[in-house]
């Protein structure tokens, strides 16, 4: 039977855009396969009593800064943050996830939101750009665009929330192996021991 690494995370997250990053090399190593898991942080974050201390805490963020770009420096992988974040409708995105996912495609849509959100310009706040955008990638970009604002998706992102939730994830990314709980980029190493063990 296939080993399975469950990946949480929200694409709001620079920390989830690392660790997407080095899925491939995770896979390459444990024969796993990746499960995605998208989810509302900051709704995460109310459920369980959590709170984005890097925007509330000036020290804190200044510090989060230095070590995404020591990290991005570390895994060879780009990273600036789009001009246009701003305008973009996180829950939207996270539930183009689930739509792609259910197309058997869900790492093709992941990678290349984060690679939009952390290494590229396109302003996925406006619908033709990201439909065609996802055209591009070989997706039906209008089709998804329309599902992903559908009542069915807002329904499951909200679930996936609050499932992730219940299971004890307090952050992104989390990774799960069984029941085991790996919280942050930075314990991929832990991952990989966890579904080689678990082979």
């Amino acid at each position: 039977m296939t080993i399975q690494i469950e990946f949480y995370f929200d694409f709001v997250s620079p920390y989830s855009y690392l660790a997407a990053t080095q899925l491939p090399a995770l896979t390459e190593r444990t024969g796993a396969e990746i499960v995605f898991r998208p989810f509302r942080l900051l709704d995460l974050m109310k459920i369980v009593g959590n709170r984005p201390t890097t925007m509330e805490c000036q020290n804190k963020g200044n510090y989060a800064g230095a070590d995404i770009a020591r990290w991005a420096a570390r895994y060879k992988v780009p990273f600036q943050r789009n001009p246009h974040r701003r305008n973009f409708d996180y829950a939207t995105l996270g539930r183009g996830a689930l739509v792609a996912i259910d197309q058997g495609r869900g790492a093709s849509y992941v990678n290349l939101i984060f690679r939009v959100l952390f290494a590229g310009e396109q302003d996925l706040g406006d619908t033709a750009v990201f439909a065609s955008l996802l055209e591009q990638a070989g997706f039906d970009g209008a089709g998804l665009l329309r599902a992903a604002v559908g009542a069915e998706q807002i329904a499951r992102l909200e679930q996936q929330t609050a499932d992730a939730a219940q299971r004890g994830v307090f952050g992104s990314p989390s990774f799960f192996v069984g029941d085991q709980l790996f919280f942050g980029n930075d314990r991929l190493d832990f991952v990989t021991e966890a579904a080689r063990a678990a082979a």
